[in-house]
């Protein structure tokens, strides 16, 4: 015996209505996006968002304009905490660099990543010594020398008791040295102090002094990885550990946030978006010309390396007594 079900007659037209609805459409922007950059103009961070707000455009990868905004004061604090008070929010992101995790350890402002809503890695950042072009240095060991010689040469970097600073005390700690840091709002500022002389040297990430660097203003000593960068415009400058014997290797966090509690549906757009942008043949000729290791991250991965430089920052800031009591 068989079973058939029958259907009310009058349930036809809302039969029809459902099998004819389109699917829900998938959220984008309805207005303009604001990218906050929690430094000042110049810096690698600033670069970087810049030229994704300029990629959405060229490339029609947004149905609204990204606005970029710096909030730099405080050490990034100023961004940061703008960020945090819009919970919610699905028009706002921010571009990080290390003061996600050294402006809260250093000044006590209350915020961490676990505030915000992760969405993706795209690169992470060298550091490199570097020192005037007219200066008579031609390598780190006689750089070195000269700082020992002269205790107090002044190295600039971008903010206290960040990513910069952190490296000088390293070196510092390692050979004895002693550099008297002059903090700056951004590392595009940096390195033009060290063009014009005010500072000795800088710490400064790659794409921040390359076009000094291409007019012959500035000179690189040494790359603080393991590895020489392997793009053949950077591949003859040394290592640290080549040039120094110094076993200290840093890179940063160019990611992007949103939020706290931005909906889901929203963070799953700008994975969608960013990587698009890190796609064009535009973005990774600006991560080879500015020596950048592209390392694009999602979901899982990315909190799980998030989590691991949030404990190697204590660590090293903890050493170099960078750490607010």
């Amino acid at each position: 015996m068989t079973h058939s079900a029958r259907i009310p007659l009058n349930w036809l037209p809302l039969l029809v209505l459902l099998v004819a609805a389109p699917p829900a459409e998938a959220w984008e922007p309805t207005k303009p996006i604001e990218f906050v950059i929690p430094a000042g103009t110049g810096g690698g961070a600033d670069q970087m968002a810049r030229l994704i707000a300029g990629l959405a455009e060229k490339h029609k990868l947004s149905p609204r304009p990204l606005i970029v905004v710096n909030k730099s004061g405080g050490a990034g604090a100023e961004g940061f905490v703008h960020v945090k008070e819009k919970k919610g929010d699905a028009h706002t992101i921010i571009i990080t660099l290390s003061n996600l995790f050294t402006t809260p350890l250093a000044t006590g402002t209350p915020f961490s990543w676990r505030d915000y809503t992760p969405i993706a890695r795209l690169a992470l950042d060298r550091f490199i010594l570097w020192v005037n072009a007219e200066t008579p240095y031609k390598s780190a060991k006689e750089y070195v020398a000269a700082v020992k010689q002269s205790p107090g040469m002044k190295m600039g970097g971008t903010g206290s008791k960040q990513e910069d600073q952190i490296i000088t005390v390293q070196v510092e700690q390692a050979l004895g040295l002693k550099f008297t840091y002059v903090p700056f709002k951004g590392g595009g500022e940096v390195c033009v102090n060290l063009v014009g002389k005010h500072v000795d040297s800088t710490v400064n990430n790659p794409i921040e002094c390359v076009s000094h660097w291409r007019a012959g203003r500035v000179r690189p000593l040494a790359v603080f990885d393991p590895e020489r960068i392997p793009d053949p415009d950077w591949k003859d400058i040394p290592t640290v550990k080549e040039a120094l014997g110094l076993d200290i290797q840093y890179n940063m966090l160019r990611g992007i946030f949103g939020p706290p509690d931005m909906p889901k549906d929203a963070v799953q757009w700008y994975v969608g978006f960013l990587k698009k942008v890190y796609d064009t043949k535009d973005f990774q000729d600006y991560l080879h010309k500015g020596a950048l290791k592209g390392a694009f991250a999602t979901g899982a991965e990315y909190v799980k390396w998030v989590e691991g430089a949030e404990q190697l920052h204590k660590e090293l800031m903890e050493k170099g007594g960078l750490i607010k009591k």
